[in-house]
């Protein structure tokens, strides 16, 4: 498996890997509840930080399930 840090991947490839991995369920993720986001809205902005290679995935996941951000 290739490296999905920040330092090992361009704005193109993790705009790809977010979409990838949130494709998982098959549907939008407009106030879907699936990620338990309970409706609040566009799951995929969380990841804009990664995205924006601001900060790691695992850093988000971990503030999302400590209850420090909401989607």
């Amino acid at each position: 498996m290739r490296s999905i840090l920040i330092k090992d991947t361009t704005r193109e490839e993790r705009e790809r890997i977010v979409a990838r991995a949130l494709a998982v369920c098959g549907g939008a993720c407009d106030f879907c509840n699936g990620c338990d986001n309970l409706g609040g809205g566009r799951i995929d902005e969380l990841y804009r930080p990664y995205i924006e290679g601001q900060r790691e995935i695992a850093e988000i996941n971990e503030a999302y399930r400590a209850g420090f951000v909401r989607g």
